[in-house]
């Protein structure tokens, strides 16, 4: 899917510096940072959708623990 991305001047000339010691074009700069960017994200919630799981599911135990 294409799209356009506007930046700074100064973040496209950080992305050129990043991408140059990379050894990589400007374009597979961005894309491997949007998916870091979605991995790191789906991460965070799956680890929120689980500790609320636990607290919803367990808050008798948690609390029972929270006691001693």
């Amino acid at each position: 899917m294409a799209m356009t991305l506007r930046l700074t001047p100064e973040q496209d000339k950080q992305l050129a510096e990043i991408a140059a010691a990379r050894g990589i074009s400007k374009n597979r700069a961005v894309a491997d940072a949007v998916t870091a960017f979605i991995d790191l994200e789906f991460q965070r919630i799956k680890i929120k959708m689980a500790f609320d799981y636990v607290l919803e599911h367990d808050a008798e135990l948690l609390q029972l623990l929270g006691d001693n």
